[in-house]
């Protein structure tokens, strides 16, 4: 294992077989691609690629499900951004397998609710009907080896992680005070905490889909280790501990 500067990636790419890229796109678009794509379309040896996307292709489906052959319908720049990249690391698939990975909001240690309820950060949103999903860490790695172990000519396939119960943001926040023994923040209506947020935010709380990865775990012959938010949050405060490996 090692690590090469950005800028000077030329040469493990020339010999790279799989390539795995993890970059989000700014407004001028896919800054690996923006550097790359010359040198990637003439590796000789590539057998893979894989793109980190996000659920936020999907849009706003007023709370229904997705699955992996949805259409995309972008709603925001972002979505919009995303989707263009996706399109540019399928343009590949003439010459290599392309996973394309839509993943729903990333947590585990150092990256979750614990950490907002430690730091006085935390909001118990309440905006009935808003359900998302969240993916671990360590799903998201099992998910992406699998994908790149695999076999497969040229093409393009789509790959859901998303766990397997879409949740109130209020109930994950309240799950995370009771496994620190604390009480959870007051409720906040969303409504009335709408004008302080941040552009992210709102558009994050703009869009209401729930997305299905059935297809996902079939096609790479996994299941979730930790398939709902319950066993995530175990999992990270296990590991916080000391009892579980990082």
């Amino acid at each position: 294992m090692g690590v090469t500067a950005f800028a000077s990636a030329h040469t493990a790419i020339a010999k790279a077989t799989h390539i795995l890229a993890t970059a989000a796109p700014g407004p001028e678009g896919d800054p690996v691609l923006a550097i790359y794509a010359d040198a990637i379309r003439a590796a000789p040896n590539l057998r893979w690629i894989g793109y980190l996307s996000s659920t936020v292709v999907y849009g706003d489906r007023s709370g229904g499900w997705v699955e992996e052959d949805t259409p995309p319908a972008p709603s925001q720049d972002r979505g919009h951004r995303r989707r263009a990249a996706e399109i540019a690391w399928e343009a590949f698939a003439d010459r290599c397998a392309v996973d394309i990975f839509r993943l729903a909001g990333i947590y585990g240690p150092t990256r979750s609710m614990f950490d907002d309820l430690r730091e006085g950060r935390a909001r118990r949103m309440v905006k009935p009907g808003h359900a998302f999903g969240r993916i671990h860490r360590d799903d998201i790695a099992r998910a992406v080896l699998a994908a790149m172990s695999q076999d497969r000519p040229p093409g393009t396939r789509v790959l859901n992680l998303n766990d397997d119960e879409p949740a109130e943001s209020a109930v994950v926040v309240t799950e995370a005070a009771r496994l620190l023994g604390v009480p959870p923040p007051p409720e906040v209506a969303f409504e009335a905490a709408l004008p302080t947020m941040s552009p992210m935010a709102r558009s994050f709380w703009a869009e209401n889909r729930k997305v299905a990865s059935r297809q996902t775990k079939a096609a790479l012959g996994i299941e979730w280790l930790y398939p709902t938010y319950r066993e995530g949050l175990r999992a990270i405060l296990a590991e916080e501990s000391g009892d579980r490996p990082a």
